[in-house]
């Protein structure tokens, strides 16, 4: 009896570490029920849009979840400023497609990293390219009418893959 119960201590003991390793940042955070929070952006650096004006793919090894979702940094130095000020890097709702959100009633829908516009120092990306450029044509009231759809839209479940 005590050499099976050492067996398994043992092994669950060994699998914290690379637990902690695979989500560095989810160590103290309770995942959701499904499993682990949802990647924002794809995995991709949203402090990167903003230093380097591109999309760069984030790295597991420097990630963190902030409102429900697990956001990837390229660097620590990204994920450290991410950290510090969330809502000045992080992609509006949440890394969901603006024009989805602002479209009527509002939606949530996946993301193409390379999709991407900043307005007044705020990221906001869409499903595909050619929505960013819908998305342009009109800044101000797909804004407008995003921000206020958005207080019904964050409560809706994840769009499908």
């Amino acid at each position: 009896m005590g050499h099976k119960t050492t067996r398994r201590t043992l092994a669950a003991l060994c699998a914290l570490p690379l637990a902690l390793l695979v989500f560095p940042a989810l160590g103290d955070v309770a995942p959701e029920m499904s499993g682990t929070p949802r990647l924002a952006i794809g995995g991709y650096d949203t402090v990167a849009y903003h230093t380097v004006g591109k999309a760069v793919p984030g790295k597991l090894e420097y990630q963190m979840v902030w409102h429900d979702a697990r956001w990837q940094f390229s660097s620590k130095e990204d994920l450290d400023l991410f950290a510090k000020d969330p809502e000045k890097y992080a992609a509006q709702y949440d890394g969901h497609c603006a024009m989805g959100v602002a479209f009527e009633d509002g939606h949530k829908d996946t993301v193409d990293p390379e999709a991407f516009t900043i307005v007044d120092g705020k990221l906001y990306l869409n499903h595909t390219k050619y929505w960013t450029t819908e998305w342009r044509k009109n800044e101000a009231a797909n804004i407008s009418r995003a921000d206020k759809n958005w207080l019904a839209v964050k409560a809706t479940p994840e769009p499908e893959k």
